[in-house]
């Protein structure tokens, strides 16, 4: 029987090989792809990501659940990608302080994490989260060897793959399993809803950064 997060995934074709083999993914693991745009527009995700991993702390069923996502919560918060933003924006010329005008599909990932994050349901917040990170670790493997000298490409590619970030798209993709075979059809078809929207939306973002 096919695990439930794999299910997901199945059910959220051919979006979600459109994510992880997009051309401008494939740019950014050769060094090519121009930044600018995809940065800016990323960094406006941050707040949101960063209260839909709190969302996750305070709903998920138990205490080992909740400390991977405080961990990772620390290191956004920090200086892991946080620092990355604020470097990479500095030596494009643009302030992390500042508040660009968002795309249509910025604005509409913003408002799909806020949904998640406002249903206080963790089969839902889990949905979101495992797209963004298990999407990005998907692109981000293939990248080869060796990395790009460009640290603008290379640290972010970094940052999406490796033994910890592996962990943690593991442990996302876990709790999926494990919460799966309990759910109600109607929980499983919200939470496959909330799947399939968000890769869509991966997709259509690296669209806009193209």
């Amino acid at each position: 029987m096919t695990v439930f997060s794999e299910w997901l995934r199945e059910r959220s074709e051919p979006d979600w090989t459109a994510v992880v083999t997009h051309p401008f993914a494939a740019a950014i693991t050769r060094g090519e792809a121009d930044m600018r745009r995809y940065l800016v527009q990323d960094f406006q995700f941050v707040d949101a990501f960063t209260a839909l991993l709190g969302a996750a702390v305070a709903c998920a069923d138990g205490f080992e659940a909740r400390v991977p996502f405080g961990r990772f919560l620390g290191q956004i918060a920090t200086d892991e990608e946080r620092g990355y933003f604020h470097r990479a924006l500095a030596a494009l010329g643009e302030d992390p302080a500042a508040a660009p005008p968002l795309e249509p599909v910025t604005r509409d990932f913003r408002a799909l994490m806020d949904e998640a994050r406002t249903s206080q349901e963790y089969p839902s917040i889990l949905a979101v989260l495992c797209v963004a990170e298990w999407s990005y670790l998907g692109w981000a493997e293939r990248a080869p060897a060796p990395l790009p000298e460009s640290p603008l490409h290379r640290e972010w590619i970094e940052l999406h793959e490796g033994p910890e970030f592996r962990a943690w798209v593991g442990f996302l993709r876990g709790e999926l399993d494990r919460l799966g075979p309990a759910l109600s059809e109607e929980e499983r078809r919200r939470v496959l809803d909330l799947f399939q929207r968000a890769t869509k939306l991966e997709r259509l973002f690296f669209d806009m950064a193209s």
